[in-house]
């Protein structure tokens, strides 16, 4: 059985009017914490088209014309509207989940990056 490292490291401080020595509890952040994103986690982003300024996107969820949507990913972080999207380049006024999209997107993306609906 693996046990666990523990989340706190204790640190050892002298003081500089005593020889005392006391034990100091310091407690490390872990890398796994993260700010909570707002918003329903929708989909990844499959794909990017640099030339036309659209991503490819792989749906966990519902999403229809007119929704607003959050990117997230490496240091993009923005919202904006669902304007028209397109399903195997036929336009469509909503997409269920399992379908993969395109939309127009105002800046660029990479595989990976997190769509949340807001």
């Amino acid at each position: 059985m693996v046990k666990k490292a523990s989340s706190k490291k204790k640190v050892i401080k002298k003081s500089s009017s005593k020889t005392k020595l006391k034990k100091v509890e310091k407690k490390e952040i872990s890398q796994t914490q993260k700010p909570k994103i707002k918003g329903k986690l929708l989909g990844e982003v499959s794909n990017y088209f640099e030339h036309v300024g659209v991503a490819a996107i792989k749906l966990n969820a519902e999403l229809k014309t007119g929704d607003k949507i959050r990117v997230v990913g490496g240091e993009v972080d923005f919202e904006q509207e669902i304007k028209s999207m397109q399903i195997q380049h036929e336009v469509v006024q909503k997409a269920k989940k399992g379908d993969e999209i395109g939309i127009k997107i105002k800046e660029k993306v990479r595989k990976g990056y997190k769509i949340f609906k807001i």
